[in-house]
């Protein structure tokens, strides 16, 4: 296992774990989100890069990453917790605005909003 059980985070949240006897019990679960820790989204084996997302050549697939179960090969690895990456969802959004003529951050239905686009319709059957 890990030299260093304090660096061990879950993979949902965050929230440190090292007080946790290793190896981890399937019902093992975050004492802050009550997620899973038993799962493949936790091993040091995970890899999306790889057949079934897992380097341990003989463990059996598993379908749900996220989900508890039984592979006997489970690592707990520091740095298992990935903060969701927003600004992926913040160009998109504002590529979006662009698109259809919004002031970034306001309501599709704000009156700024609103205002645009009957003029761009206006402008479109006023020919």
């Amino acid at each position: 296992m890990h030299s260093d059980k304090a660096e061990l985070t879950c993979w949902k949240c965050g929230a440190p774990f090292g007080d946790l006897p290793l190896p981890l019990s399937r019902f093992a679960e975050c004492k802050s989100c009550h997620g899973p820790l038993h799962v493949c989204r936790q091993c040091e084996f995970y890899d999306t890069g790889v057949a079934n997302s897992c380097r341990e050549p003989i463990a059996e697939a598993v379908k749900d990453k996220s989900r508890a179960n039984f592979c006997a090969y489970l690592r707990p690895r520091p740095g298992a917790f990935a903060a969701a990456d927003g600004t992926a969802g913040e160009k998109a959004r504002s590529d979006l605005e662009a698109l259809f003529g919004m002031a970034p951050g306001s309501a599709p239905d704000s009156p700024v909003a609103a205002d645009r686009a009957r003029a761009e319709l206006d402008k479109l059957f006023k020919s």
